[in-house]
Formats: C-alpha cells, sequence, structure tokens
C-alpha cells in the first residue's frame, strides 16, 4: 500500500491520553473507524488501514459502539455461499 505523511498537532499526543510512538497506530485506527461508520469502506479495508485483523477490527468497532454494517443482501449471499461449501 502506497502511504501518505500528514503533519498534524503534537496536542494530539495530550487529546489521546498516549505515548508517542503509539500515536501513528491510534490515528490510523480513528481513521479506519470513522470511514466504516461513514460506510466509506469494508470492514476488511479498515483492518487494513488500521493494520489489525478483521477480528480485532470487530472489536475495535464493538468496543466503540459502532454496529457492522451487515445488511440482508449479506445475509442472503452468506446462506449460498454455506449451501455450495456444504454440498
Amino acid at each position: 500500500m502506497e502511504t501518505l505523511s500528514v503533519d498534524l498537532p503534537r496536542d494530539l499526543i495530550n487529546i489521546f491520553k498516549i505515548r508517542e510512538k503509539e500515536l501513528p497506530h491510534k490515528i490510523r485506527e480513528t481513521l479506519a473507524v470513522e470511514l466504516y461508520r461513514e460506510g466509506l469502506i469494508s470492514i476488511g479495508k479498515a483492518a487494513e488501514i488500521a493494520k489489525v485483523s478483521i477480528w480485532e477490527m470487530q472489536e475495535i468497532l464493538a468496543n466503540r459502539k459502532i454496529p457492522l454494517n451487515y445488511y440482508s443482501e449479506d445475509l442472503e449471499t452468506d446462506i449460498k455461499t454455506l449451501k455450495k461449501v456444504l454440498k
């Protein structure tokens, strides 16, 4: 993945109440969560941005009380896939 650098105020360390070395991870996680919440990216892409597994991303979303974007169409697709696999 190609990267991009952004200048941010040092105050973020105090706002997030974290150590300086944890700031890049916290910013990636926060950005991933917000993009997912707004429906702009999938949970897989959010996990990729945050540099965590999909399972960890689900936990992060749950801790922030953000529901998974899972619709009836997704359920139907999953059921079809399961039927094919179980045949």
